[in-house]
């Protein structure tokens, strides 16, 4: 991929996609007008690329600008594709293509916006660079999960919302969504309420057990069903589930098609068919709990990491880092502070960072996780927003 120099490409153009390879930037105008008139009738046309993301997100935020949006999905392109570039590497026998993992990281796009606090975090792209490819790790885990479940396990984890939602989703009718949905309470209360926790491997109810969830659905059905049904029979119900399974599998993960989403209109402008990212997984509503401590968890132990390998460093390599990155301080400043020699300054913080670096690395292969140039070159980016926030919070507490 060709990385974007100039700030108007940045916020204005889409990577599409030929061959499961990067083609070219395609430019949507309207963007382009709209950035290039910021930049020529204002005093911000020098700032950098940060600041114009960090702009974009807070008229995102406030409503304020209906375009914000579309230039900061622009923004993330290359984060996006790299994400799912290094995500499809990984895989031996591949179950979607890169382009498939970069669509899946795009309709992330407006989760990765509500969660970025520029308060906590300065560095707008340093923020996507680690959120994108966590968003779609759990997205893939919570799509292994779903595809390991039975279906009664499956139909014991949903919510009576998402069944709803699912079987509406899936075109029946509302006398038939009540049928089911009252078959799925009976089956509940008999069969799942009994059954061991924790587990995704729920066996099939046997045929004595289908049949008192008919008798009880038989038994509720003239209280619970607005309209009159007939009596079911106990295969009835077990279609009748077993379809249930199947529309809720579809609803909480749709099958991804291969991206082929960039057109180009007669007005040269570029449009594209994505899922709407306003609407958060539903799958992602089961098991948040376990994605947020999981997610908390690894931060933590990063952090710690992190911490630990600043501590065991020299003391004057320490003092190094804290003026460069508490108080600010350039590196001629630091020399006269000190009265170290300008390469002593610069060897300390470059073995400073590199040594930080190294611990992480460390960590990560330790949890199993492959390391390429690619995500070294992430972590370093991560370092340094670690450094700043971690020297920040030494500034605020004396």
């Amino acid at each position: 991929m060709r990385p974007r120099q100039e700030i108007t490409d940045m916020f204005s153009t889409f990577a599409q996609l030929e061959g499961d390879r990067f083609s070219k930037w395609l430019t949507d105008h309207k963007l382009y007008k709209n950035i290039q008139n910021h930049l020529d009738h204002s005093s911000e046309a020098l700032k950098s690329e940060n600041f114009w993301a960090l702009y974009w997100h807070k008229h995102w935020r406030s409503g304020s600008n209906n375009l914000a949006k579309m230039h900061l999905l622009a923004y993330l392109q290359e984060s996006c594709y790299w994400t799912a570039s290094k995500t499809v590497a990984k895989f031996t026998l591949r179950q979607h293509s890169l382009a498939d993992y970069f669509q899946m990281a795009i309709a992330e796009v407006e989760t990765i916006l509500k969660d970025f606090n520029p308060e906590k975090c300065s560095s707008f792209k340093a923020y996507a660079i680690m959120a994108i490819p966590s968003r779609l790790k759990d997205i893939l885990r919570q799509r292994k999960e779903a595809d390991l479940c039975t279906n009664w396990a499956l139909l014991r984890k949903v919510s009576k919302k998402l069944l709803s939602e699912a079987l509406s989703e899936a075109g029946l009718s509302q006398s038939a969504i009540a049928q089911y949905r009252l078959a799925w309470t009976c089956f509940k209360q008999l069969y799942v309420q009994n059954q061991p926790g924790g587990t995704s491997k729920l066996p099939e109810p046997n045929r004595q057990l289908w049949e008192a969830i008919a008798n009880l659905y038989n038994h509720q059905r003239q209280s619970q069903l607005t309209q009159p049904t007939l009596a079911c029979n106990a295969q009835t119900i077990e279609q009748w589930l077993t379809q249930t399974a199947l529309y809720v599998r579809a609803y909480l993960f749709p099958p991804v098609k291969s991206l082929n989403a960039f057109k180009q209109n007669d007005d040269t402008t570029v449009t594209f068919d994505l899922p709407d990212p306003s609407s958060s997984s539903p799958m992602a509503d089961i098991i948040a709990q376990e994605d947020v401590q999981n997610r908390q968890n690894q931060i933590s132990q990063m952090s710690a990491v992190l911490l630990k390998a600043l501590q065991n460093m020299d003391v004057k390599t320490q003092e190094v880092l804290k003026l460069y990155y508490q108080q600010g301080l350039t590196q001629q400043q630091i020399m006269q502070q000190l009265q170290m020699s300008q390469p002593t300054v610069s060897r300390r913080l470059v073995k400073g960072r590199e040594s930080m670096l190294a611990a992480l690395i460390k960590w990560s292969q330790d949890l199993n996780i492959s390391v390429n140039s690619n995500q070294i070159k992430d972590m370093s980016l991560a370092l340094e927003e670690w450094l700043r926030n971690q020297y920040g919070e030494y500034n605020m507490n004396p």
